[in-house]
């Protein structure tokens, strides 16, 4: 089967890999229908995690092709949407609704599914079959729930927003755009988000945004201050993981507010006395896809939300190379591979 392959940073090809078969009676095997370039790949692409000859991708929807002995929730032939971390979904940390914890967990990335085909362990308790075969312009939802779309809802629900609150989200990638689509739908009054471009910007708009910061770090944070009568807002999602966007999360956060961080943190430390005499609650990490995904595949099959049009780019995985390109140099906010 072909697969994208990072061989060191920016060297990114395409290439023949050998195509997964079953290992374990809990494993299935899926053909992958349509993968993705997600925004944490762009770290080892920019050197700033070790990357040598890794099989990229952690994105996927596809159809079932082989199932172990013991997966009995899905079928071959079912149209299948997973979470980018594979977990048992029975142990007390599933249970609790943190899939991505799981004691079981496996990191999709270890597979890489920007190819045709991916091995998916614990198939039971990591895959969720779509109601039927869906029409192909609800693909690109799908995908979008695999990790973006369910890594903004948890920062949303991580941030306690809800009905009467003010929201800002910090960053407008992927997850900052579908953050705010998750606040929307999660009630909240007033969503602010912080982003410097303007394609985005119509797009949060579109998403849900009543209200557009283009300043930054302090700036940014005295801005929505300003907004918010000296206050801060009751919720904010963080979806960077840089030591400055963190900061700027908890300076915009209320003392009593939320901040719900799921930007994969690189380099953050956090001053205590400062967090001390903040007030404000922290909450995030690897987002629990699973937990959300029967309920966003719903509002996604009822045309209810349409996260989808955060791909502004797509291309056959061959071109994978060039959609890195195009994310690194901020010409695409996130690219679909079709396979």
């Amino acid at each position: 089967m072909r697969g994208v392959v990072m061989y060191a940073p920016g060297d990114v090809r395409v290439e023949d890999r050998e195509k997964p078969t079953i290992t374990r009676p809990t494993d299935a095997v899926i053909r992958i229908a349509a993968t993705c370039i997600c925004g944490s790949d762009l770290w080892p692409y920019r050197g700033a995690n070790e990357v040598d000859h890794d099989p990229m991708g952690h994105e996927y929807v596809g159809i079932v092709e082989e199932i172990g002995a013991d997966v009995t929730t899905v079928k071959v032939g079912d149209f299948v949407v997973g979470s980018f971390m594979a977990s048992d979904n029975t142990c007390e940390i599933c249970q609790a609704g943190y899939q991505s914890r799981c004691v079981h967990v496996v990191p999709m990335g270890a597979f890489g599914t920007q190819a045709e085909y991916s091995l998916i362990p614990h198939a039971d308790g990591t895959l969720v079959a779509t109601p039927g075969q869906p029409d192909a312009d609800l693909i690109p939802s799908l995908l979008a729930a695999s990790d973006v779309l369910g890594t903004g809802w948890f920062a949303a629900v991580a941030a306690e927003v809800g009905p009467g609150k003010t929201v800002a989200v910090v960053g407008d990638g992927a997850v900052g755009l579908l953050g705010i689509l998750a606040a929307r739908e999660l009630g909240a009054e007033r969503i602010i988000a912080m982003s410097r471009h303007a394609d985005r910007q119509a797009l949060a708009r579109e998403f849900g945004a009543t209200d557009i910061v283009e300043e930054r770090g302090d700036e940014g944070v005295a801005r929505i201050k300003e907004l918010t009568n000296g206050l801060g807002a009751h919720s904010v999602i963080e979806a960077v993981g840089t030591q400055e966007s963190m900061m700027q999360a908890i300076r915009a956060t209320r003392p009593g507010g939320h901040v719900g961080y799921v930007g994969v943190s690189h380099d953050v430390a956090l001053p205590g006395e400062e967090l001390f005499f903040s007030g404000v609650h922290l909450h995030g990490g690897p987002a629990p896809v699973r937990r959300f995904l029967p309920e966003l595949i719903q509002l996604i099959w009822d045309r209810k939300i349409d996260p989808g049009k955060v791909f502004d780019l797509t291309l056959p995985l061959e071109d994978a190379a060039e959609g890195y390109r195009a994310m690194d140099e901020r010409r695409a906010t996130k690219v679909l591979l079709t396979v």
